[in-house]
């Protein structure tokens, strides 16, 4: 029982490895996506609102990756405290079936905020190509009033 047990503390630190390595990419997704806004609002005259909504986004995901990072750390501490105190097999586990119940959660909620990042991303590329076309109309128009006063000038000539 007691081999049986390391091997599921084991098994539960490695989900807990590979769940932290996904979190931290989340992470820098994250913060790249923020990057990539920031720099995209410095080429418009849209930045007040880019700025707003790469705040709010980085608030989001932050608060999403704080979250994630206390309940991993929380799972640890349990696990840490399963093999301190050595438990009796059944209670290790129920113990344990309540960890990977916790494990599940909390890869869901990893699942969801990639998911909901793969959004950001899209949405973040739908607002550079509005970006682009708006840029482009403005200099279309900048000719064109170029053109009508250059007219204008010539009249009153």
């Amino acid at each position: 029982d007691r081999d049986t047990d390391k091997k599921r503390i084991e098994e539960l630190l490695e989900e807990n490895m590979v769940l932290e390595i996904a979190q931290k990419q989340s992470m820098n997704e994250s913060a790249h996506l923020g990057w990539e806004l920031e720099q995209l609002s410095k080429s418009t005259d849209l930045a007040d609102t880019r700025k707003s909504f790469v705040f709010e986004l980085n608030e989001c995901a932050s608060s999403r990756i704080l979250k994630l990072e206390k309940d991993n750390q929380s799972l640890q501490n349990t696990i840490q405290e399963l093999r301190d105190a050595s438990l009796t097999s059944r209670e290790s586990s129920l113990k344990f079936v309540e960890l990977e119940k916790e494990n599940q959660q909390l890869s869901k909620k990893i699942e969801k905020l990639q998911n909901q990042i793969e959004q950001e991303k899209q949405s973040n590329q739908d607002l550079e190509t509005l970006s682009e076309e708006l840029i482009k109309e403005k200099e279309q128009l900048q000719v064109v009033m170029e053109t009508l006063k250059a007219d204008k000038d010539r009249q009153v000539q």
